[in-house]
Formats: C-alpha cells, sequence, structure tokens
C-alpha cells in the first residue's frame, strides 16, 4: 500500500509542478516497482508497456478523428463562430455562463477538450475583460463547461468517457438517460451558482481582470473571416445525431463530421491539409499522454496490495454501484485521466460488474452511466487536461485549483452519490 501511496504522491507533485506526465509516469511506476520488491526492467517492458501500448490500440483511431475534427473547427473559424453566438446571444455581463455554454456546446459537439480551450480563450478573455472579472476564474470556467457534464453525464456525448462503457456493457452513448440528465443538472447548475458567487465574492475584495503578461495573446478578437455560425454549428449536429439518433459507430460519426466541416469551408480548401497534419500530431501527443498514465495504473495493478484495495472496494457496500463508482474515480485520480483510469478500472473488473448487473437485476445503462460520471469526478493537479488548461491561459493551479476543485470533484461527486442512489431505486 506504501509503495501505491508513494507513487501517487510522486506522479500529482511532479505533475502539479509542471514535469510531463509522458516522462513522470514512467519513473513514478519505476518507484511503485522498487518499493514493491518488482524488477523494475520487467515491470517497465512487461506490465508498464502492455497498458500503454493496449489503450493506443483501441482508442487511437478515435484520438485521431477527435483531432482533426477539432482542428478543423478552429482553424476554419467555425469553433469560434459557434462560440461567439453564444456568447453574444447571453450578454457580455453573464461571461463567466457566457464561456461556460460556448465550452459545453462544443464538447458535446464532439470537439477535443484541449482545442475547445485553444477556440475559445481569445473570446473569453475578451468576455472576462469587459465584465472586470478576475482571470482566476477562467480554469475553473472552462474545466466546468469542458471536463464535466458535456463531457461525462449527458446523455448522448461523443465524447471518449462515454464510450469506453459501451465496449463493456453492451450499451449506447444514450445509456442511462434519467440518471445523465439529473446528475448534469447538478454539475451545471451547482457549478455556475459556485462560480458566480466566487465572481462576486473576488470582485468585493478588489481582485478583477488582470491584463496577461503576453500581450500577444490578448490581442481583440476580430470577426473577420469567421463562417457564418449555423453553418459551423452543422457538423456539431452531425456528429451527435449520427451518434446517437442513426446508431453509427463513432468512428463513422467522426469521419462524415471532418467531410462536413470540408464541404461546408470549401474556400478554405487551403487550410485543410495543415489542419489534418497539425491535429493528427496532436492526436498523437494527447493519446501518449493518456496512455503514459494508463501504463502507470497498469503498475499499480500488478501490484499485491492493489488486491486487496479491489476486495475492500468490491465489499464496501451491498450495492455495486457504488463499487464501481469509487473504483472508477480512485482510479482516474491515480492516473491523472478520465478516460485512463476508467480503461484501467473497468478492464479490471468490468467483467464482475457485468455479472453483478445481471445477478442484482440493475440495468447495464445505470452502470455505464455511473462509471462515465465517476471518472469525471477527479480531477486533481495531475490531471493532464486540466495542466493543459493552466498553461493555455498563462494562469498556475496554485491560485485557480481552489475553485476547480469545487466545480470539477466536489459537486461532481455529489453528482456521483445521487446517481448511485437513483440506480439503487431502479432509475435509469
Amino acid at each position: 500500500m506504501l509503495s501505491i501511496l508513494v507513487g501517487l504522491v510522486m506522479l500529482m507533485g511532479l505533475a502539479y509542478l509542471g514535469w510531463s506526465i509522458i516522462w513522470v509516469a514512467p519513473l513514478a511506476a519505476g518507484v511503485v516497482a522498487v518499493l514493491s520488491g518488482l524488477d523494475v526492467f520487467e515491470t517497465y517492458t512487461g506490465p508498464y508497456m502492455e497498458g500503454l501500448v493496449g489503450f493506443a490500440k483501441s482508442w487511437f483511431p478515435i484520438f485521431l478523428l477527435g483531432a482533426v475534427f477539432g482542428k478543423l473547427m478552429e482553424e476554419t473559424g467555425a469553433a469560434k463562430s459557434v462560440a461567439k453566438k453564444i456568447t453574444q446571444l447571453i450578454g457580455k455581463n453573464r461571461a463567466v455562463l457566457g464561456v461556460l455554454i460556448a465550452a459545453a456546446v462544443l464538447t458535446y459537439g464532439g470537439v477535443s477538450l484541449f482545442v475547445v480551450v485553444f477556440a475559445i480563450y481569445p473570446i473569453a478573455l475578451e468576455l472576462f475583460r469587459e465584465a472586470n472579472i478576475s482571470r482566476k476564474l477562467l480554469v475553473p470556467t472552462f474545466a466546468l463547461g469542458a471536463f464535466t457534464f458535456t463531457m461525462t453525464s449527458v446523455p448522448g456525448t461523443p465524447q471518449i468517457q462515454n464510450l469506453i462503457p459501451m465496449e463493456h456493457f453492451g450499451t449506447t452513448p444514450m445509456a442511462g438517460p434519467v440518471i445523465g440528465i439529473v446528475t448534469t443538472l447538478i454539475m451545471a447548475v451547482g457549478g455556475y451558482l459556485w462560480l458566480a458567487y466566487r465572481a462576486k465574492k473576488l470582485s468585493a475584495k478588489g481582485d478583477v481582470f488582470t491584463e496577461p503578461k503576453n500581450q500577444e495573446d490578448t490581442e481583440e478578437t476580430r470577426d473577420e473571416n469567421i463562417p457564418n455560425w449555423f453553418l459551423s454549428l452543422l457538423p456539431l449536429l452531425i456528429v451527435v445525431v449520427l451518434l446517437n439518433v442513426m446508431k453509427l459507430e463513432a468512428l463513422w460519426s467522426l469521419l462524415f463530421g471532418v467531410l462536413s466541416i470540408m464541404i461546408l469551408n470549401v474556400k478554405n480548401y487551403k487550410q485543410f491539409i495543415p489542419s489534418i497534419n497539425d491535429g493528427s500530431k496532436g492526436s498523437v501527443m494527447a493519446i501518449f499522454n493518456t496512455s503514459a498514465a494508463v501504463g502507470f495504473g497498469a503498475v499499480i495493478a500488478i501490484v499485491p496490495a492493489f488486491e486487496d484495495i479491489t476486495s475492500w472496494l468490491l465489499n464496501i457496500s451491498d450495492n455495486p454501484l457504488v463499487a464501481e463508482g469509487l473504483a472508477v474515480q480512485v482510479m482516474a485520480i491515480i492516473t491523472g485521466s478520465a478516460s485512463g483510469g476508467m480503461g484501467i478500472a473497468l478492464s479490471t473488473l468490468g467483467d464482475t460488474f457485468v455479472e453483478l448487473s445481471q445477478t442484482t437485476g440493475i440495468s447495464p445503462e445505470v452502470f455505464h452511466r455511473i462509471a462515465a460520471v465517476a471518472s469525471g469526478a477527479s480531477i486533481f493537479p495531475n490531471n493532464g487536461a486540466l495542466l493543459t488548461l493552466v498553461s493555455v491561459t498563462g494562469l498556475s493551479l496554485r491560485t485557480t485549483y481552489k475553485d476547480v476543485f469545487v466545480v470539477a470533484f466536489i459537486i461532481p461527486s455529489i453528482a456521483l452519490i445521487v446517481g448511485v442512489i437513483m440506480g439503487a431505486f431502479g432509475l435509469v
């Protein structure tokens, strides 16, 4: 148990300091191996690399098309057009709500979490400037809009955290719609109320908007050369409809989404090849970050104490949903990745949960939705997406993590508890 705790603290601590998870993860895995009496070389070339390669093998096509789709949305100006229209409708005095909705819409449309940050940041910065709101709230606002409910709980979301449970439980992206809607409302409304409260509190203390040090990143967003907002919204709708209404595979849905962007923005055809190239490169880095974390989780899984942890999780309650929720959440925290942690938990315990679904009469859809919601209730300082967000905004975890902790961990955990209770009472 000590080896697991030391490895986890090391992973989170170094990530908190800004060190890359790509080499921190194998380093922490090596420490776990030494403290557990395992052969370091065999552990690294065996379980660690098997976990890393296994995750990449299963999910690289989704990461690739998702990144290309997002990059095309960004480079053609489609993502910025949708985001700007939403913020215009909401009003500049509601900067937090505008950024929140814009991030949520793009994420639910299938745009990569990382691309959402880059696409909306210039507009978000301008809105916060005009509303005179502290930039400290940029990170938690993005985290709430892109890393929580649209990633895990909204029925039909094409994000990978909602797709992984399908292969284990034989479900669809719309699994557990009632639980999904309720947990979405808890996270969205609860998180927004907290951020609105914090904005007023910070303003009362005189903590208002300050210009970023890098002035090149603060130029006012221009409207020139961005496409019509409705046409820009169509590719997002196509992905969601094909995935959930037509029941196409995620790969086909994303592929048609990519083609629709190119057709609707054919006049910008010169941007296509560079965008596809950049998206492809970005997908490699994104999946390698996640896979590196999964490799660390795979090493944790072979430590003798891990059996004690899984046994404890499975027996902590007569309700198997509690065990599943905790297993996914704990592994997501350990790996610093919602998708990576879920992958480890379900690959290790997925068959057990399927059997429990059959013996207890709890619908597989409930297990699907609880696993997804639990995966997102895990945003700790070692989370890869959070570290990227902090880097883009030019802020630090020390000044922003308090609010991130509330909107991306505490409130989602409350939503998870409510979802488990609903599932226990037979609600789907």
